[in-house]
């Protein structure tokens, strides 16, 4: 190869030199020039130089080419590794169904088995594999004994009460009968005293008053035997025997004739007597006989008074279980004695409510308490009658104040330091085949000797467990119409592992709610129902929850899985998150209830966590509304309420079409009418149908003039200025590509784009196909392709694609057959001339839609053709319905009129 070269070299320099050389013979320069023999000399130097360079040449480029083939080598080797890994993503691609399956299983085992990563080998109750020793010496803590301590401690803590009002409230209720009770009877007996006490004295007026009725006739009958001495200047009264006794006192009428028959008695040794009838006889000297006739009929009157007071004493004290009248002492009472009495009681039982009365308590504590604070409020003689009083209504006021209690044997227990046992080196802590207790597992667990492993065989169940649950969520899923995306399935899973995830963490409050509202609106309550009842089971067994919350937390997913799809705005969407926190909080109250917890001491927490768990649910509802739009445009959804707002037609992009093409825009709304209508009556997606129709012609503003509609009668762009059925049909075509242009900029759902191509599929632009036909047949020169007037497709991939791409074909049919019936004569309806005409007209264009194979993978039936045709039929006359024919008017009335 070398030496091919160098003779290539070689005869290019023979050339030149030849060249040169008859050049210069011919200018005669070799002949008689003297130098001569110099330039050959440089001739031949030049040759040896050139020949040198050639091969310093040949050999730069023999290590260039080194170069290169080491380059395209390592060219080679890449391309075999990136080989390998297209080849690798080509397979990870069509198999990826099966990768997020595998994901899903292992994500899930992950997280919901993680208790099983370390468990240990070593277990109390187990025998030892081996003799273990201590490996070196350290002081560990007995957490058995340190435990049983601080229970001590905080058992033997001083309990904390606290006053109860609801008790204060019944005693001050039951003090205040029993004084209205004393208030009654003391009102029946009358004003006391009762006569004025510098005249009788308040002793004396007690006597007369309750005294019995001989005494009464006795005492009567010595202030007249007084009398009559007076009259007869005796001064000498009878002399009475030692032993007379006071006679018990009359409580009622019979008692009293009884002993007018018994034989008269001498009162004169009774001191009352004596000075009753002393202060009477010097009343009557004092006054005169009619002011002693007076006063004795006032007191008769008292005493008859006096006589009901006590009957209806005896009564009350029949009907009450304790007797605290049960004495005279009530009605013996003066009336400012009375009314201190009252209000020292309610001062005594203020003080005494309120420095408590515990459970308890002995009675003769309560007793002496009762007796001290009297002596400061009542007066002496009343003091008996208002401790009776008090000792019947008082009771324990005082409860334990359950967390105040707690949290002071948490802090009695904090301050207890741990039981600490010294452990030598080489002190043998469990011996070979014997058992393992608490306190052997305490120090291996120090000494870090405790065999941890993963549990394998468990994590392979559960892992079971969850396939049968994806499983069965794969064959729910086959069953429903949604068919979900790889982007789909990967949200499910995010969302389902966000309930084990947060338990896992510690929260007990979990995202049941947020799981079941966004999976409930993006995918239907079958699958969110679905997801829910299988994952509940498996966290039942897998994880160590409390039951109610686990039932609280399914209810409340449930329900947002069951309602959120049915919601058409996001204030919707938020009253189901309060129905979300109701349900969660009255779930766990309910099951706590059936348990029997809430009728215990720690009634009041059940409520407190019951009101918790409704607030986790509002709470995770609330993050699942903030949530819902970006997972939305993440993940390329469309629910109910995103296809609503993009309906809107103040969206710009919508504005926009019917400011810029108005007749484009309203050929959309008819569209978008008889779309709806076919859609509703076959079960499709309205809301998809409707929001995918306003954006299916939007391309059409890339050039509005070149489209009929939009021309407002003026010349057709196509006939005057473009005169070319290839360019026309490029334009018309350009429709299709501009639009998804125009769809991507504005970020509108891949399910609103796909209207866009799929409602012309790969339909002939048949208008400008005919005019190329007849200038090919002019001009055998031009050759026509349908590929040139077809459009690009795809075809109708979902039936609501295929209904849309039916009616916008329709639409411009029934436009222009009104055209043309309007044309005919005014005397003809619409209903008469183009009902059947419109049906058959319909028929012809879905089978011809059919026929060209427009409809295959849209999922429509062939017998639904006619039954949409007739749908777009009956929705054209409910527009052009027939109209009342109005007679004309003369003109010459017309003028008259005007």
């Amino acid at each position: 190869m070398k030496m091919h070269q160098f003779l290539q070299f070689l005869n290019q320099q023979l050339t030149h030199w030849r060249r040169q050389y008859k050049t210069l013979r011919r200018k005669g320069k070799l002949v008689r020039s003297p130098k001569g023999k110099t330039h050959r000399r440089e001739l031949l130097r030049t040759m040896l130089k050139n020949v040198f360079l050639f091969l310093s040449k040949t050999n730069e480029k023999s290590k260039r080419r080194k170069q290169e083939r080491a380059l395209r080598a390592k060219v080679k080797s890449v391309k075999t590794k990136s080989s390998i890994c297209a080849v690798g993503l080509d397979w990870a691609y069509k198999q990826r169904y099966s990768v997020i399956l595998a994901i899903a299983v292992v994500s899930l085992t992950g997280i919901i088995g993680y208790k099983l990563y370390n468990q240990t080998q070593l277990r109390v109750g187990h025998p030892a594999p081996q003799t273990i020793t201590a490996p070196y010496t350290a002081s560990i803590e007995d957490q058995k004994k340190t435990e049983a301590e601080r229970k001590a401690v905080s058992t033997s803590s001083l309990q904390v009460l606290m006053l109860d009002a609801r008790i204060n409230e019944k005693i001050n209720e039951n003090l205040q009968q029993l004084l209205d009770d004393g208030n009654e009877i003391r009102a029946v007996a009358g004003a006391f005293p009762f006569f004025d006490p510098v005249v009788l004295s308040i002793s004396t007026q007690r006597y007369l008053r309750s005294c019995s009725e001989l005494e009464w006739q006795a005492l009567l009958s010595a202030v007249e035997n007084s009398k009559n001495q007076q009259q007869k200047r005796i001064g000498q009264t009878t002399p009475a025997t030692p032993n007379q006794k006071r006679q018990p006192r009359i409580t009622s009428k019979s008692d009293s004739q009884s002993l007018e028959k018994t034989e008269p008695v001498d009162f004169s040794q009774n001191t009352d007597f004596t000075q009753a009838v002393a202060e009477l006889e010097s009343f009557r000297l004092t006054t005169s006989e009619k002011s002693l006739s007076l006063m004795i009929a006032e007191i008769s009157q008292t005493r008859q008074r006096y006589i009901q007071a006590t009957t209806k004493l005896l009564k009350l004290e029949t009907v009450s279980t304790e007797a605290v009248y049960e004495e005279s002492l009530l009605l013996d009472l003066s009336d400012v004695e009375w009314e201190k009495t009252q209000m020292g009681i309610h001062q005594s039982i203020e003080r005494i409510l309120t420095q408590g009365i515990p459970k308890g308590l002995p009675k003769n504590i309560l007793q002496d308490a009762v007796s001290l604070q009297l002596q400061t409020f009542v007066p002496e003689s009343a003091e008996t009658l208002a401790k009776n009083l008090l000792l019947a209504v008082l009771k324990p006021n005082l409860q334990k104040d359950e967390e105040q209690t707690r949290q002071n044997a948490q802090k009695a227990a904090a301050g207890v330091p741990p039981v600490m046992v010294k452990v030598r080196h080489g002190e043998v802590i469990v011996k070979k085949g014997a058992q393992i207790t608490a306190w052997n597992f305490e120090v291996l667990e120090h000494y870090h000797l405790i065999r941890r492993e993963i549990k394998w065989q468990e994590l392979v169940k559960l892992g079971g467990v969850i396939a049968i649950a994806i499983g069965i969520f794969v064959w729910v899923e086959r069953h429903i119409d949604y068919e979900l995306r790889q982007r789909d399935r990967l949200l499910v899973l995010l969302l389902t592992l966000s309930v084990p995830g947060v338990i896992v963490i510690g929260l007990p409050y979990t995202t049941w709610s947020a799981l079941g509202l966004l999976l409930g609106s993006f995918y239907g309550p079958t699958l969110g129902l679905t997801v829910v009842g299988l994952l509940c089971p498996i966290l039942g067994i897998s994880l160590d929850m409390s039951k109610a919350a686990l039932l609280a937390g399914v209810g409340g997913g449930i329900l947002g899985s069951y309602i959120a799809q049915r919601l058409r705005s996001r204030e919707e969407l938020a009253l189901l998150g309060v129905a979300i926190a109701l349900t969660q909080g009255g779930i766990y109250l309910l099951v706590k209830i059936l348990i029997g917890q809430v009728f215990g001491s720690t009634w009041y927490i059940v409520f407190q966590e019951a009101g918790l768990f409704a607030l986790s649910g509002l709470g995770w509802s609330v993050v699942a509304l903030g949530l819902s739009p970006y997972l939305e445009k993440v993940f390329d959804l469309v629910t109910p309420i995103r296809l609503a707002e993009l309906a809107n037609p103040n969206r710009p992009l919508l504005k926009r079409l019917a400011t810029e093409t108005p007749g484009t825009f309203q050929h959309t709304l008819l569209v978008a009418t008889l779309a709806e209508a076919a859609a509703k009556e076959l079960g499709c997606n309205v809301e998809l149908v409707r929001a995918g129709t306003l954006y299916h012609d939007i391309g059409k503003m890339h050039d509005p003039l070149g489209f009929i509609e939009n021309q407002m009668g003026g010349p057709n762009k196509h006939d005057t200025e473009i005169k070319d059925p290839w360019k026309s049909a490029e334009i018309i075509k350009k429709h299709v590509t501009e639009g998804l242009v125009m769809a991507r900029k504005h970020l509108l759902p891949t399910a609103i784009q796909a209207f866009i191509p799929e409602h012309q599929g790969t339909m002939l632009i048949a208008y400008f196909h005919h005019q190329a036909q007849q200038m090919a047949q002019s001009d055998p020169s031009l050759t026509v392709d349908d590929a040139d007037f077809r459009y690009d497709g795809p075809i109708p991939q979902s039936r609501e694609t295929g209904i849309v791409m039916l009616a916008d074909s329709c639409e411009a049919a029934l436009r222009s057959l009104q055209a043309s019936t309007k044309s005919v004569g005014e005397k003809r309806s619409v209903k008469d001339v183009s009902t059947e005409q419109a049906l058959a007209m319909l028929n012809n264009i879905l089978r011809a839609k059919w026929q060209d194979n427009q409809l295959v993978d849209s999922g429509l039936k062939r017998e639904e053709m006619s039954q949409i045709a007739q749908i777009f039929v009956d929705v054209w006359q409910q527009f052009h319905h027939k109209r009342i024919a109005y007679p004309k008017l003369k003109a010459s009335s017309t003028a008259r009129k005007s």
